[in-house]
């Protein structure tokens, strides 16, 4: 008898407002994926992926695969994570993208036990670099293994993370992302707080040294997000986290003015909904 899988934390708000069915999804996809910059899984795209890979799934055409990845983004859109997640890793590479994104969004705000959201990371790092290998020019294939190992790398110590060499890999995963899509707004977010965390943990002169970090490119790649994506909570959000960062107590104020545009952000899918949702408690 097969195991019975574990159901997950469900999204534990209302998912009327991102329910999109049908074309719904094709009309929003630019504004849902303005932060990440994914491409639009229509019948063009699936028959790019699969030419792309050297082994894709048997008996799986371009026909079928856009449509699975269509119900694979819906479900994470109206914040069905689980079900986003292994619709995604059923199609190995192809997948990748939905399935990383959904787990890790999953285990940032519906995980409660620090060891289980590792466990998770360390899955979509595992499935992002498959991509990697497979998609190596696709900024997602990168950009999802940067976002895994920045999240596992703020849950374990910064010897064990040192010694892991997380921050090159998440260096490294960024800055091949910004250079296949220079306006990856995501991938700027998380470059700036690449900088501002080592600086904040080792100091601004070692962080400079070994790392290369610098208060300045935090601040600039941060602004470069909200610019490109400011109706983006995370965005707010993020450079928020920024400041603290850097300026401590110094930077409060204008860390609470960031959170406070996050939570009047209009959420337009269920991750969204959830940053938003943490920009108010930390308002609180």
């Amino acid at each position: 008898m097969a195991a019975k899988k574990t159901a997950w934390p469900p999204f534990p708000h209302d998912q009327a407002a991102f329910d999109y069915a049908g074309d719904k999804l094709r009309k929003a996809w630019g504004k849902l994926h303005a932060g990440d910059r994914e491409p639009y899984p229509d019948l063009a795209r699936a028959e790019e992926l699969l030419d792309a890979v050297t082994k894709p799934p048997k008996g799986l055409d371009a026909k079928a695969l856009a449509a699975r990845l269509q119900e694979a983004w819906r479900a994470y859109h109206r914040g069905d994570f689980q079900a986003a997640f292994e619709a995604g890793e059923a199609l190995g590479p192809l997948g990748a993208s939905v399935a990383c994104k959904a787990i890790g969004i999953h285990a940032i705000y519906l995980v409660d036990d620090e060891a289980e959201r590792l466990k998770r990371f360390e899955k979509a790092a595992e499935l992002a670099e498959a991509a990697m290998l497979a998609l190596p020019d696709e900024p997602n294939s990168h950009y999802r293994r940067a976002f895994a190992l920045g999240r596992y790398s703020q849950g374990i110590s910064i010897a064990k993370a040192l010694k892991l060499g997380l921050a090159g890999k998440v260096r490294e995963s960024l800055d091949t992302t910004l250079a296949l899509a220079p306006d990856h707004a995501e991938a700027h977010t998380a470059l700036g707080l690449y900088h501002a965390e080592i600086i904040a943990k080792v100091g601004s002169m070692i962080g400079g040294l070994t790392y290369g970090a610098k208060a300045s490119e935090a601040e600039k790649h941060l602004k470069t997000a909200l610019r490109l994506t400011p109706d983006s909570p995370i965005a707010h959000i993020e450079y928020g986290n920024m400041l603290l960062l850097l300026h401590g107590d110094k930077g409060e104020d204008a860390a609470a003015a960031a959170y406070e545009k996050a939570s009047s952000l209009k959420p337009k899918d269920a991750m969204e909904k959830l940053d938003v949702e943490f920009a108010k408690s930390q308002l609180e």
